[in-house]
């Protein structure tokens, strides 16, 4: 299954699991002792309405329609209304996205299922290699795994975890963390439902390290196709991830744009273009043939290229981008082909 076609037709209808859940409240914390007995029952009274609030707030929120819960999660977090029917940004887009996914994009969103296409495409050295993917994590898994590695679960983002060092970790921890995202329905957090039906899976991979022992920066390249026969790249690149991270984009001649999103802080230095940058070009410009807009992640590890994911719903259609550039961007997905097979 090389091309979005011939994933498109081994698609078959499947039954969706449940659309709502609900979550067990967090557990108060506990009333400092130094506190006279009127204000610990004061605060104590707060914290409990305040943790009541909340839980109803989300509750609600799970039974509201996706577009509902979309279209006031855009005002929330972008400030604007979104124009559902006749979407014209890049946020407005990506909503229309989550809400009429391609069907392929399950599979290909599937961090796991996705390897198989991978290997297709550009081949199966651009794979970071699999160590483990148990159906139950045990203490024997435990056990037999290296000294550093990464474990993750495929359904979703941000179930990562990196351990350098076995010895400095549990398994019991590890175990109630792997638990814990396993037992997440990532659909409900921002309403991507080609989300929906992926089996949450706990795999265990490499631990990309540099020589210099960094771990390597994260390049999630948004194609809108090409200009004129030049792949129409805007990058951004993640670095120090596990640190103090950095975030910064660039256009399609590695010129620093002047985009700072959310929390993440610019470098004070801008990046040197790569030595293999070319090659990362050709890489996530295979992988998204056919596919119309997509995010390729890929990681540069001295001098190799390790495949990342694909996502086709960056940031749920909340990204606080400046609105010049949620507007640019949208134009460019507007006025990319449509989605087509892929040879």
């Amino acid at each position: 299954m090389s091309t979005p076609d011939e994933l498109r037709k081994s698609i078959q209808p499947d039954s969706w699991r449940p659309l709502y859940a609900f979550r067990k409240p967090s557990v108060a914390p506990g009333t400092p002792a130094d506190r006279s007995p009127a204000v610990a029952h004061d605060d104590a009274f707060k914290q409990r309405f305040d943790r009541l609030r909340t839980h109803l707030l989300h509750g609600i929120k799970q039974f509201l329609p996706d577009s509902v819960f979309l279209f006031f999660s855009h005002r929330r977090r972008v400030g604007r209304f979104p124009r559902l029917l006749k979407p014209q940004t890049f946020n407005e887009i990506i909503l229309d996205r989550c809400l009429h996914p391609d069907p392929v994009w399950t599979i290909l969103a599937d961090k796991l299922a996705v390897r198989d296409y991978v290997k297709a495409r550009v081949g199966e050295q651009y794979l970071v290699p699999l160590i483990a993917v148990p159906e139950v994590f045990t203490r024997q898994v435990f056990d037999a795994l290296p000294t550093a590695f990464v474990m993750k679960a495929n359904h979703g983002c941000a179930f990562v975890k990196v351990v350098r060092n076995k010895a400095d970790e549990s398994f019991e921890e590890l175990k109630k963390l792997a638990d814990q995202w396993l037992a997440t329905d990532f659909y409900l957090a921002s309403r991507e439902r080609h989300y929906r039906a992926i089996k949450p899976r706990l795999y265990f991979e490499k631990l990309l390290v540099e020589q210099s022992g960094k771990i390597p920066d994260d390049f999630k390249m948004n194609i809108f196709g090409d200009v004129n026969g030049v792949p129409n790249i805007l990058t951004g690149v993640v670095s120090d991830r596990f640190g103090s991270p950095r975030h910064d984009f660039y256009d399609t001649g590695w010129n620093r744009l002047n985009i700072a999103l959310g929390d993440y802080p610019c470098s004070t230095v801008a990046a040197p273009r790569l030595p293999n940058w070319d090659e990362l070009v050709r890489v996530a410009s295979r992988l998204s043939e056919g596919l119309g807009y997509v995010r390729v992640d890929l990681y540069a590890c001295d001098g190799q290229i390790f495949f990342g994911e694909l996502t086709f719903t960056p940031g749920a259609g909340v990204s606080p981008l400046p609105e010049r550039y949620d507007r640019e961007w949208g134009r460019l997905i507007r006025e990319m082909p449509a989605a087509t097979p892929a040879g």
